[in-house]
């Protein structure tokens, strides 16, 4: 048996502007209960209080219930819903569906195709969101999702995307009312702290850094230590991680591939156009039309570089009191990827701890095969 994927990136006039996936859905092109995960790029700030993303997410909840025969409340259990915030520049709202069934025989016999699997660790306590217990559960889901997929080779596995909570006035009293103490007490702060714990679990799943050397105190302060292939995301709307892990496999079916690559700092698009020609054998000036007819989309990290410089020169994306610097990041990459692809419709997440070098990022791109 083979695992057939397929992907759908659906525009939308607002978080909660599902009639693209209704009319698949009245059409049959799209079958709820294939959908195994979406991430939808929201139009708020991408903050603590950005509630486009739980706008979003129930939208999807409401929709899929009536087709599933469930609640909404139990959609979270089944379809893995990342929703991340800020379409800053010129990035366009959208979101990208993915479908998965089990077919008897391969569509193509040409090697791996895209895989999809994904997982969801238990809830987390205020006190374990940023330390070692939100690592190693994120871990074990990574592993899980992987299993889900069909993914043997961790070197076959291109980008892992999490959807990870982060704390509240609310949740950081309730720990202090227990007698225990969080790990930060900034409630921005706790984005990057879960986002970064994250991220190490991935990093720690594929073999990535050394598990047993790992340490509270490295979090959020060791930038050495991060994953080449994780993208993750805090939001208000839960308080889990859920993992969606993409890759390659020869129990696939699909239609698609996928390949990954590291951008060094905000501006480098060589990466981008190293992998095109490496992994697509596609170059972006010469195969500009065939490139935007295979592109389905790109899943991309974004991030002010902490020491405040991009190639020796200074930037103000971390002393702008108006604006927060993962706006700042995620409107400049998010620009310099479309210059190359073509499209705005991109998923740009801002907020890299962990993810890739200081100051870069990973991406991941799916094309069409």
């Amino acid at each position: 048996m083979f695992q057939r994927v397929d992907v759908f990136k659906l525009p939308c006039t607002g978080p909660a502007d599902l009639r693209a996936a209704e009319s698949l859905l009245a059409q049959g092109l799209l079958r709820a209960e294939d959908i195994v995960a979406v991430m939808g790029k929201t139009e708020g700030n991408g903050c603590v209080n950005d509630f486009t993303r739980d706008y979003a997410t129930r939208a999807w909840c409401d929709l899929l219930a009536p087709h599933l025969g469930i609640t909404s409340t139990a959609v979270h259990e089944r379809v893995a819903l990342v929703m991340s915030g800020g379409t800053e520049g010129v990035l366009s709202p959208h979101f990208t569906v993915f479908a998965r069934r089990t077919v008897e025989t391969p569509a193509v016999s040409a090697g791996k195709r895209l895989a999809v699997g994904v997982a969801f660790t238990r809830d987390f306590l205020p006190e374990e969101q940023g330390r070692l217990p939100q690592v190693q559960a994120t871990a074990d889901a990574v592993r899980a999702a992987m299993r889900d997929a069909g993914i043997e080779d961790r070197a076959d596995v291109h980008f892992v995307q999490i959807k990870c909570p982060l704390l509240t006035a609310e949740k950081i009293r309730a720990a202090r009312e227990r007698g225990a103490d969080t790990a930060t007490h900034d409630t921005y702060e706790s984005m990057g702290a879960s986002r970064g714990a994250s991220a190490l679990g991935v990093a720690c799943a594929l073999g990535e850094i050394d598990v047993a050397a790992l340490r509270d105190e490295h979090i959020q302060r060791d930038w050495s230590r991060y994953s080449a292939v994780a993208s993750t995301s805090a939001g208000i709307e839960l308080d889990n991680n859920v993992v969606i892990v993409m890759g390659m496999s020869a129990r696939a079916a699909s239609d698609y591939v996928i390949a990954h690559g590291l951008m060094r700092d905000a501006v480098d698009v060589a990466g981008l156009r190293r992998c095109l020609r490496t992994d697509f054998g596609l170059d972006p000036d010469e195969h500009a039309e065939a490139l935007q007819a295979r592109v389905v989309n790109i899943f991309a990290k974004a991030e002010a570089s902490p020491d405040g410089l991009v190639r020796g020169a200074r930037h103000t994306m971390l002393n702008d009191s108006d604006i927060n610097a993962t706006r700042h990041a995620r409107a400049a990459v998010g620009g310099a990827l479309a210059s190359v692809l073509g499209t705005t419709e991109l998923y740009v997440s801002g907020g890299a701890e962990h993810q890739g070098p200081p100051g870069g990022g990973p991406f991941a791109l799916i094309l069409r095969a």
